[in-house]
């Protein structure tokens, strides 16, 4: 791919690589390093994870900080990592899910783009974004049982909040069932779509987007800078990876404040429905969002804001950076950058 400056008396181009599409990718490969390197990123992350979850279903606005310190002086470090083995099993089925849907997505619509005459980057963009929303619905099917129980045991001892005590995610997973069939462990599942299709979409058009701009005005400042090897300027893995961090960073903050709502309703629904003991239903979509208002305006669905919108940005510039390293590491005759 070749982004080329906008200074008209130069020819100069940034030459990075070409996108490894799903056809180019050694399959086998792709899933085993996959699954390991993904289950690292997702422990790096979960800690952040588990405090937005605790601060959406909370009643009122405590510290994000100030509860991370309280949990792991009552509990140590492993508080911080409650539900982290259900979702870690749930997770990489998950995963795998995802990424076939979005590879083989992204290669289909990204061709039939460009055969009725899109430009690469608007292909790039709308081969992402439909990539995004496919690979989303598709691994909601698993993705949102996990939450359900994840989150469950994340919230427990959560001050101000009745909940039914679990010793593991087995248990959990047997108590939903147990109440509420197995529709119990789908708890916010239309939420969820409505939650992670729209993100997923923003967040891979927005991506691609980023990166266009990005490496635009890379050119742009070689040229001006004078640096000219010839025709085209080849940038190492360093840069390339730096890129799509940066890229990445800027795509997860605008998915974050875009869908922060949404996700607030989705936790609240899927933690709190079902916890009284008398097997009262939980509060509907409409009543969630009354009780929010209620309790601290319309700013209270930006709970968690902070922690959710790092933790993000976070894993956003981690599982691209991941991501983008593994599609390398499994191409078919691999020969790096």
């Amino acid at each position: 791919m070749n982004f080329g400056t906008s200074e008209e008396e130069s020819t100069q181009e940034i030459h990075i690589p070409a996108d490894i599409n799903w056809e180019m990718l050694d399959k086998s490969k792709f899933f085993v390093l996959g699954a390991a390197l993904f289950s690292g990123v997702s422990g790096a992350l979960y800690p952040a994870v588990l405090m937005k979850t605790r601060q959406q279903v909370c009643r009122s606005q405590g510290s994000c900080i100030k509860g991370a310190f309280t949990l792991v002086r009552h509990e140590g470090l492993k508080g911080l990592y409650r539900g982290f083995g259900t979702s870690l099993m749930g997770t990489i089925p998950a995963r795998a899910l995802y990424m076939t849907a979005l590879e083989v997505t992204k290669s289909n619509v990204g061709s039939a783009a460009l055969s009725l005459g899109f430009t690469e980057a608007k292909a790039s963009a709308a081969a992402n974004a439909v990539g995004g929303l496919t690979a989303a619905m598709a691994a909601q099917l698993v993705w949102t049982p996990v939450d359900v129980v994840s989150q469950r045991l994340m919230v427990q001892g959560s001050s101000g909040l009745r909940c039914c005590n679990y010793v593991n995610g087995f248990d959990a997973f047997r108590k939903i069932v147990r109440a509420d069939g197995v529709k119990g462990l789908y708890r916010g599942f239309g939420i969820s779509i409505l939650t992670y299709a729209p993100s997923n979409a923003v967040w891979w058009a927005s991506y691609s987007v980023a990166q266009s701009m990005v490496w635009g005005g890379i050119g742009c400042y070689v040229c001006k800078k004078g640096e000219d090897n010839g025709n085209t300027v080849k940038p190492d893995s360093k840069t390339v990876m730096a890129v799509q961090g940066v890229s990445a960073a800027v795509a997860g903050s605008v998915s974050a404040l875009i869908t922060m709502p949404l996700d607030t309703i989705k936790t609240r629904l899927q933690v709190l429905d079902g916890e009284d003991s008398n097997g009262r239903r939980g509060p509907s979509i409409g009543q969630t969002v009354r009780n929010l208002v209620r309790e601290g305006g319309w700013t209270a669905c930006y709970r968690g804001f902070g922690p959710r919108c790092a933790s993000m940005s976070m894993s956003a510039t981690t599982m691209i950076t991941t991501y983008e390293f593994l599609k390398r590491l499994s191409a078919k005759n691999h020969d790096g950058f």
